[in-house]
């Protein structure tokens, strides 16, 4: 592959041109990559990683499927039933295994190693700040709606504990949800939000897998096993409008979205090559839609129209196997939050140290004070709107919204830069080569 020369003028990045602040920037914490000699080539240099292939497999899966599971059943129901569900995911999965490939090629062609580095080098200046803008919106806004699902998640365990019928009014101040919320971020996820490396990865992603899989199944065995007083709502077979098949593609966007930690996985192989990746996110998201479909599918003939935007609010609260699935999620956002904080605080640090004109190496002694205040601002923030949001259905929206911008947004923006640059390095070479010949 012709490694094309885009935007390599220090000049055209803007603000400061310190490379250390771009390279600490969203550094994926699930992937360790080698660092990067200058003018080393991507595909036919020496092993830059250390990841198989089968282990770049599982974490892409595992980068993909996550709490948003949860909201795909109500996805099926907003866009009309099964087969519109079917279709709009299969659509969309072209664009999405699209969207992973041209991000690991313009990787390649501008030696960067995560997304918002790419976009950057490949973009420019406003198209990198708009990408780092919309990171660190999205984490924040993933953020709330973890919140959000502990404290659904937190109801319905409580009122099993408290022996509280379905349904039933205000309870003793200790089981109120706003203050189970607040008492359970400020006992686990503050903590682990503040250090500034995350050492738990590793552990934050076999408990995400182990409860994504778990939750699927409950699922899917509740459907064809189904306890007495479950009884679907009305049953929608085709999409009221297109608007509605509009609507669910900001759920569908949110659960497949991993294109912008794909970047370091594809940075960490052991041989990083655009045909080896392409196989690499096919068999990954085929997994991923294999569970997202069985969830939804499933999760939605079980309640019909009636399924409530998180699908583990639709069934029973004494079902002992539902409630172990919640715990699952409950286990899975509580560490999951401090790695979208830590990706989120990563940028928005290098956005501020970038405005300023200050070098991460010769800030060092103000990071710890910095890194305090924009952890405590970003937790209590996130916190507050959380305890005011109730709905996640609102959240997943917005966020969702972002999630499109990353899959199919700025890697045609990518594509489309990288292959004008492409073209303009073949024009003076041609017409050297006919100057030679004259």
């Amino acid at each position: 592959m012709a490694h094309a020369s885009i935007n390599s003028d220090p000049g055209e990045w803007g603000w400061s041109t310190d490379a250390g602040e771009r390279a600490r920037l969203l550094q994926s914490p699930c992937v360790d990559t080698a660092p990067k000699g200058d003018g080393e080539a991507s595909s036919d240099g020496p092993h830059r990683g250390t990841t198989s292939t089968l282990g770049a497999i599982f974490i892409v899966v595992n980068a993909c499927l996550g709490a948003g599971l949860l909201n795909f059943p109500a996805a099926f129901s907003t866009a009309g039933g099964v087969a519109a569900g079917i279709a709009l995911q299969m659509a969309m999965l072209v664009f999405i295994i699209s969207g992973l490939v041209i991000l690991a090629y313009c990787s390649q062609a501008s030696n960067e190693g995560t997304y918002q580095e790419v976009v950057w080098a490949v973009c420019g200046k406003l198209t990198g700040v708009l990408c780092e803008v919309a990171i660190a919106v999205y984490t924040f806004g993933t953020c709330i709606a973890f919140l959000i699902i502990i404290g659904d998640q937190q109801d319905k365990i409580i009122a099993v504990m408290a022996k509280e019928p379905e349904g039933a009014g205000s309870g003793p101040w200790y089981t109120d949800r706003k203050f189970t919320i607040s008492l359970t971020a400020f006992l686990f996820i503050l903590p682990l939000s503040i250090p500034r490396e995350i050492g738990f990865q590793k552990y934050a992603s076999f408990l995400s897998v182990v409860g994504t899989w778990y939750v699927t199944a409950i699922i899917i065995i509740k459907y064809f096993w189904p306890d007495r007083d479950m009884t679907p709502g009305d049953m929608l077979t085709r999409p009221a409008s297109w608007a509605a098949v509009f609507n669910a593609m900001p759920t569908i966007c949110f659960g497949f979205q991993c294109h912008v930690s794909s970047v370091p996985v594809f940075n960490s192989m052991q041989r990083p090559t655009v045909k080896t990746w392409g196989a690499v996110v096919t068999a990954a998201m085929v997994i991923a839609l294999a569970v997202y479909m069985g969830t939804g599918i499933c999760g939605f003939l079980t309640f019909g129209a009636a399924v409530d935007p998180d699908v583990l609010l639709s069934y029973p609260s004494e079902d002992v196997a539902v409630t172990v699935a919640r715990a699952f999620i409950i286990l899975s956002v509580l560490t999951s939050y401090p790695i979208l904080h830590f990706c989120g605080r990563a940028v928005a640090e290098g956005l501020w140290l970038r405005y300023q004109g200050m070098p991460v190496e010769e800030d060092v002694g103000r990071e710890r004070r910095r890194r305090v205040l924009q952890t405590l601002a970003w937790f209590l923030l996130t916190l507050l709107l959380a305890l005011f949001i109730p709905d996640i259905g609102k959240v997943i929206s917005v966020i969702g919204g972002l999630a499109a911008c990353f899959i199919f947004i700025f890697p045609g923006l990518c594509l489309i830069q990288a292959k004008l640059s492409e073209m303009e390095e073949v024009k003076p070479a041609s017409l050297t080569a006919q100057t030679s010949l004259l």
